[in-house]
């Protein structure tokens, strides 16, 4: 075919149609874009929150009448080049994933994170 007037516009009104539609799917991907980020900052700040060791400890004190072993949760975390150790409390008194829920409390308090929506629970 032969490059006539009809036939440029023709072409650059499909162009012009087709710009609008380019433009929509441009936002839409960029809204995408945005929702992604979103969800991952605060993926990350969940992930912050779980990344911290808890376990048992015992103590074994000696008396006159013997010898007694109590058992209690800590936990520990990275806090900028040093390791935090944090009591949490007595093993009788509560289990492992109570120490755990704890723990994340504990942990939100010293990164200064208010309030329980930025704390997340298995």
């Amino acid at each position: 075919m032969h490059r006539t007037a009809a036939g440029e516009r023709r072409q650059a009104l499909q162009k012009a149609a087709r710009a609008p539609a380019a433009r929509r799917e441009a936002e839409r991907l960029q809204s995408e874009a945005d929702a992604a980020l979103a969800e991952a900052q605060a993926l990350k700040l969940q992930a912050r929150l779980e990344d911290l060791t808890v376990w048992e400890m015992e103590k074994v004190k000696q008396s006159r009448k013997g010898s007694k072993t109590y058992t209690y949760w800590m936990a520990s975390w990275r806090e900028g080049g040093k390791t935090r150790n944090v009591h949490l409390g007595s093993a009788r008194k509560m289990d492992a994933v109570e120490a755990r829920q704890k723990a994340r409390e504990r942990k939100a308090e010293a990164l200064g994170m208010q309030g329980p929506q930025n704390i997340f629970y298995e």
